[in-house]
């Protein structure tokens, strides 16, 4: 043991030394290699670097990625997910440990384009972007049309065409940007919030011709989401063709199919208009005739009634109703009184017989006491010097009772 040591004494390295060789057999081992694993313990430093661990079951490898390369991802990395990677090794001697360098990130089974459209759309359902009841109506003669678009793509001259041939009063302002590549999103939500800003605009397309999804990726940025849903103006999306679906399309009050549709949806056709106009002018025309020719019938079908033929003639009826009622209250009335003289008449009769002027008239008299008109039928019933009255034929008698 002692002779070993003695013979491997020229060799000691120093720590550094070691670290260094280390450093050296593993960088140039794995200048560039893949793999692949999940992402565990990640953190997003301020600095924009990107630390996490990539582990398998049996295995994990601490992992960095610096703020350049992290740049350009689509998308964001989180614990979880399974991801493939490319890069290198690099030993961090202070730590003395290894790391894997990664210059280039992506999902594991899902593109990373997907995948960031799959966590911007979850992102900004949550803060209700895509509420139906935000969306804002679409006029219907609108007067001012803005086109935030590329000002030589072929969607443009569709459009324009478009607009042309279906609604020539609309005044259109074309705000051109780059509708692709580096800082588009930013152009594009920028021409949006300046739009805004200008006022008097009715209506805005946000869009562009078809393309690969990397081609349309500006449209799936939330910088240009966030555009779309603070915009006072209503937005129609029109990005690539009727299968491409954008985060703006889901974003903006209207999703056309295609620029071309989009043209086609913001303004009426004059032509159609036109049409209609006269459509419902025949309607008009039609609907009075048919009145007028129901209402002739209906004066036709009353002129040839009794009543307008002889107006006077219910009159004349109601006329002899009168005067036969007349005659029949007449002969009722002079019957009734005839009964009611007759009757007087017996009653009358009845009076004269039972009156007491007749018994006076046969020479009786009526003696009654002056001071209550009580009739004196016995001596009892008057006094010494009570007045008295007495009723014969022609008059009364007024005495006083000297003697009962």
């Amino acid at each position: 043991m002692t002779d070993l040591f003695t013979y491997q004494k020229d060799k000691i390295l120093s720590i550094s030394e070691l670290t260094q060789q280390v450093k050296e057999l593993l960088e140039d081992a794995f200048r560039s290699v893949w793999a692949s694993g999940e992402i565990s313990n990640f953190k997003r430093a301020s600095s924009g670097h990107l630390y996490l661990t990539l582990k398998d079951p049996l295995a994990q490898l601490p992992a960095v990625m610096w703020r350049s390369a992290a740049l350009r991802l689509r998308f964001d990395p989180q614990d979880g997910l399974g991801v493939i990677v490319r890069g290198h090794i690099e030993v961090y001697p202070p730590h003395g440990k290894y790391q894997f360098i990664i210059e280039e990130l992506q999902p594991k089974g899902v593109g990373a384009l997907e995948l960031a459209f799959r966590q911007l759309q979850e992102k900004l359902s949550k803060l209700g972007y895509f509420d139906p009841r935000r969306k804002k109506p679409l006029p219907r003669f609108p007067r001012r049309l803005a086109l935030v678009t590329s000002p030589t793509g072929a969607a443009i001259r569709d459009m324009l065409q478009v607009l042309a041939q279906r609604w020539s009063a609309v005044e259109i302002w074309v705000c051109p940007v780059p509708v692709q590549g580096e800082g588009a999103a930013e152009r594009i939500a920028a021409a949006i919030r300046y739009l805004n800003r200008l006022g008097g605009i009715d209506v805005m397309i946000v869009g562009r011709g078809g393309g690969s999804l990397e081609d349309l990726w500006a449209f799936n940025e939330e910088a240009v989401a966030r555009a779309i849903f603070d915009s006072a103006i209503p937005v129609i999306s029109a990005v690539g063709h009727e299968v491409d679906v954008t985060i703006a399309d889901l974003v903006a009050d209207f999703r056309a199919l295609t620029p071309t549709h989009a043209a086609t949806h913001v303004v009426p056709s004059a032509e159609e208009l036109l049409n209609g106009v006269r459509d419902l002018e025949t309607r008009l025309h039609d609907s009075v005739r048919r009145r007028l020719e129901q209402t002739r019938g209906y004066l036709d079908d009353l002129a040839r009634r009794r009543i307008f033929r002889l107006p006077l003639e219910r009159i004349h009826a109601e006329e002899q109703r009168l005067d036969d009622w007349s005659e029949r209250l007449r002969r009722s009335l002079k019957q009734r009184l005839d009964r009611a003289g007759n009757l007087l008449q017996s009653h009358a009769a009845r009076l004269e017989t039972l009156s007491p002027l007749n018994v006076l008239a046969r020479g009786y008299s009526l003696t009654r006491r002056e001071a209550d008109r009580a009739v004196v039928r016995s001596p009892e019933q008057v006094q010494l010097g009570d007045r008295l009255v007495t009723t014969v034929q022609h008059g009364e008698i007024i005495s006083r009772v000297e003697e009962v």
